[in-house]
């Protein structure tokens, strides 16, 4: 029985009186019917944004053979007089929406010429033709809401074209498509054995979609409606959570949804998997891969509650295989992720909630966004802000004309509906995914990076069903890596003071060196003692808890001896950079209310002189008469201990805060270094504030501090190494101003004064090297210690190489304090 055959029994059947009284039955006359519920919320989000393209949809096939040009345009002719939603005109007015169906539209093919394939340039032009086409919006108000272009490539005559199709989805879905597709084939094979070309018309079905939407209205009402609403309340529950997944960009709050996607197809070891666990759960890979999407989804967002919609064809009547129209219907899956849950417990509650999702297929979507209440959002869609389709062909809208081979063009339509979708096509030779996602609110490589850890959690579900959903990790072989190398958790008792830690080590080791700036060197005993006599000097002042005090000074011994000094008083400092303008540093001075400067002698006038602030010459600070015990300060560890100024996003310089246990906090990444007396440290960067945390670490250890002379411009790594060498050079550690960490690293050990011998690398304020140990590859440079740091807030100790991560690739920076 062909298909013609069947429109004419469907029509007997459906004369019966005896029928199925709910059967759907054509209307009496031609008169304006209801929109359905699915054309109705497309026809208000088309009259929302009229200029908009999201709802086209397209369909583009190269053609090679000898097409018969005037036999196509009587196929399609033929096709929108049999199917009269290619007809309809959707009419707004006052009140609801209504759609007329016309007896007749004239469809046109509109025809070009593009350059010949091969040729310079044609497939630019090709992409260019098409995307003009399918971004063309429709007005609902002219049918036909189809229209269909034709170009040959190339000027002479040939087997070489391109056929597009753009319908808007208020009249077709994926389904139509493939009805479409097939009847103009059967017309386009009437048209050529015709001489006049215009073939056998096509006969009408029985029914057309209009006749489908009279009778969802009126089939959905009074308890029907109520009933259908209830048992998905019941299902989904109250508040459906918002899907957060973690974006690259802010959300457009007018829901501006520019689209792209990933392919991508599973690997058969893989695929055989999924089948294997289908087979031992008596599900189909629908189940598996949309348990593997909501798992993925909830590992990203991390929620373990949200929903997930999927599309349903919701064509079980017979009477609406054969129809043109938007029939298809989106079905909400409440996702409720538990880690005790196993992958196979996940499987079979999705296989039950799918069985009743298929008896539940034809209640409207938008029948239940009005039942629940939901309020529209355009920055989200409602209910669910993730789809998950599944096909079970590849293509089911090939077209198959006689004496032509066709070809399906893929096409990205630019845009998109939903923030997330994996679209899914699996037959017997695979499967093949698509993740379609919101461009303004995603970068590509986070979707691909996505894509990666959707097919990791498949594997790890399939391998082991019998694991909790809890210990199923995302992370690929070379994340996992990375995510190794940054484990900076290091085992230590309470952290102590940064005080606590200098007394400590002018006790055990009073002569040892802890400072060197060039011939100068202060052992731990003097200078526990000098900047315990500054700091009773500083209290006598009124320097206590978070009174703040600036410091003027380059790198130099008074610069350290500023630092602690202050820190024994109790007070915080606040760094003066001299090379700054005065009006800079005045208003630095009057924002913080600052009463106190210490500055070297020579620095003095390079600072504004201000009424109420007192500047004081630290070389020249007689200190004699101050005891050599510091003062007894009662300080907390949320206490003020330095601030920083920072010009932020307005320009204008500003002060922020940092507390003595942050700072004191820091010193712990220091052990991962393993310094221990007469270590020494290289590093780069430079500035008050990075010298103290650095000279704090050192403490720690019980190494010294080498301190040296400026660097007057930034340093590459052959600067480092031609550097000349001075008597203020010390012998295994390197301060040099504007070197990063990475330039530090790139010059071989035998570049640092000295010969090399530095057992460590420090640096603040630059990012580090994608090849952190290139150039070192001797065992005794134990660790990599360097960071952002914009006060210590945000340190980030980077890594402690083995030696064969040495010659690998390079490191991720982690999050400590």
């Amino acid at each position: 029985m062909n298909d013609i055959d069947n429109d004419a029994l469907l029509a007997l059947l459906l004369d019966d009186e005896t029928a199925d009284p709910d059967a759907i039955r054509p209307r009496d006359g031609g008169a304006p019917a209801p929109l359905s519920f699915q054309q109705q919320r497309l026809w208000f989000l088309q009259h929302y944004d009229p200029e908009g393209a999201a709802y086209n949809s397209v369909r583009a096939l190269r053609l090679r053979g000898r097409l018969d040009v005037p036999a196509l345009e009587a196929a399609f002719r033929r096709v929108v007089e049999r199917h009269a939603v290619l007809r309809t005109r959707f009419e707004g007015g006052e009140g609801e929406p209504r759609q007329v169906v016309l007896p007749r539209v004239d469809v046109a093919i509109e025809h070009a010429v593009l350059p010949a394939a091969g040729t310079p340039g044609a497939e630019p032009a090709l992409s260019a033709w098409l995307q003009a086409r399918i971004r063309r919006p429709f007005d609902l108000t002219r049918p036909p809401l189809l229209r269909v272009a034709l170009a040959r490539r190339g000027e002479a005559a040939g087997g070489n074209w391109v056929l597009l199709l753009v319908m808007h989805h208020i009249v077709v879905d994926a389904w139509s498509t493939a009805v479409l597709v097939r009847d103009l084939a059967r017309a386009y094979g009437e048209a050529l054995r015709d001489p006049s070309r215009h073939g056998r018309p096509l006969p009408a079905p029985a029914l057309d979609y209009a006749d489908y939407a009279d009778w969802q209205r009126r089939h959905f009402t009074g308890e029907r409606r109520d009933e259908a609403v209830a048992r998905w309340k019941d299902y989904l529950g109250d508040d459906v959570p918002v899907l957060a997944l973690p974006t690259d960009r802010p959300r457009d709050a007018e829901g501006n949804r520019p689209g792209s996607r990933v392919d991508f197809a599973l690997p058969p070891d893989l695929v055989r998997s999924v089948q294997a666990l289908c087979r031992e759960e008596g599900c189909t890979p629908f189940v598996v891969l949309l348990a593997a999407w909501q798992l993925l989804l909830g590992r990203l967002s991390g929620q373990s509650d949200f929903a997930v919609g999927v599309p349903n064809a919701a064509r079980g009547r017979a009477e609406l295989q054969d129809l043109l129209g938007f029939f298809v219907n989106t079905q909400v899956y409440r996702v409720r992720l538990d880690p005790r849950l196993t992958v196979r417990a996940l499987c079979r509650r999705l296989r039950g909630e799918a069985m009743a999702a298929l008896d539940q297929a034809d209640v409207p979507f938008e029948l239940l966004l009005d039942g629940l209440g939901i309020a529209r959002d355009a920055s989200h869609t409602p209910l669910f802000q993730s789809l998950f389709n599944f096909r079970t062909t590849r293509d089911a809208a090939a077209l198959a004309l006689e004496g032509v081979t066709a070809e399906l063009i893929d096409l990205d339509t630019g845009t998109t509906q939903f923030d997330l979708s994996l679209d899914v096509a699996a037959d017997g030779q695979g499967i093949d995914c698509r993740v379609e996602f919101d461009a303004g609110l995603f970068e590509w490589s986070t979707v691909e990076r996505w894509r990666d850890h959707f097919v990791v959690v498949l594997r790890r579900m399939v391998s082991a069903p019998d694991r909790g959903l809890g210990s199923i990790g995302l992370l690929t072989a070379d994340e996992a890596r990375l995510s190794g190398w940054n484990v900076t958790d290091v085992a230590y008792e309470a952290v102590p003071t940064v005080l606590s830690l200098i007394g400590r080590q002018a006790r055990a080791t009073p002569e040892a060196e802890a400072l060197v700036f060039g011939a100068e060197r202060l052992s731990y005993a003097e200078l526990d003692r000098r900047t315990s006599r500054l700091a009773q000097a500083l209290a006598a002042r009124g320097v206590g808890p978070d009174v703040l005090v600036g410091v003027a000074a380059e790198r130099s011994v008074e610069m350290v001896l500023a630092l602690l000094g202050i820190a024994k008083a109790g007070g915080a400092y606040l760094p003066l950079d001299p090379e700054h303008p005065r009006d800079r540093l005045a208003g630095t001075i009057a924002e913080t209310g600052l009463k106190l400067v210490l500055a070297q002698a020579h620095l003095t006038d390079r600072l504004p002189q201000m009424d109420g602030v007192e500047i004081i010459a630290i070389e020249g600070w007689d200190l004699s008469g101050y005891s050599d015990e510091a003062p007894v300060v009662d300080w907390h560890p949320e206490g003020l201990a330095y601030c920083i100024t920072t010009s932020g996003s307005t320009g204008k310089p500003k002060a922020v805060g940092n507390s003595h246990k942050g700072r004191d906090r820091r010193l712990g990444s220091v052990r991962v270094l393993g310094r221990g007396a007469g270590g020494r440290l290289a590093s780069g960067g430079a500035g008050l504030l990075h010298h103290h945390l650095r000279l704090d670490g050192q403490a720690e250890g019980g190494g010294q501090q080498p301190q040296g002379p400026a660097e007057p411009a930034a340093m590459d790594a052959g600067g480092i190494r031609h550097r000349p060498r001075g008597p203020g050079a010390a012998e295994d550690a390197l301060w040099l101003r504007r070197v990063g960490v990475g330039v530090l690293l790139a010059a071989d050990d035998r570049s640092l004064p000295g010969g090399g011998g530095a057992r460590g690398a420090s640096g603040s304020g630059s990012a580090g090297p994608s090849d952190p140990g290139r150039g070192h590859h001797d065992a005794a440079l134990r660790a990599v210690d360097a960071g952002r740091l914009r006060g210590v807030r945000r340190a980030a100790p980077l890594h402690q190489p083995a030696p064969d991560h040495l010659q690998r690739r390079g490191f991720a920076a982690g999050a400590a304090g």
